[in-house]
């Protein structure tokens, strides 16, 4: 199992639909009404904070990969 849908499958159902709703409009490239923010010192990695649940996600030209999906804590922004 990769480690998306691990994360995916500690999450609550309520923060599931949100966090489905926010990963479509990511997918779309509309980042209105988001907590998005660049992450220091990292050139295209930005995070997306729903409550303390934080996506990470690298942004080349129109593309965009999911890195991870976590909770927040003392080693999300970590390099792994």
């Amino acid at each position: 199992m990769d480690k998306i849908k691990k994360a995916l499958n500690k999450l609550s159902f309520r923060e599931k639909q949100k966090l489905k709703k926010i990963l479509i409009q990511i997918n779309a490239g509309d980042f209105q009404n988001l907590d998005l923010r660049k992450l220091k010192g990292k050139s295209n990695i930005f995070r997306v904070r729903i409550g303390n649940v934080r996506i990470i996600f690298h942004k080349i030209d129109s593309s965009i990969k999911i890195l991870t999906i976590e909770r927040r804590g003392s080693k999300t922004y970590r390099k792994k």
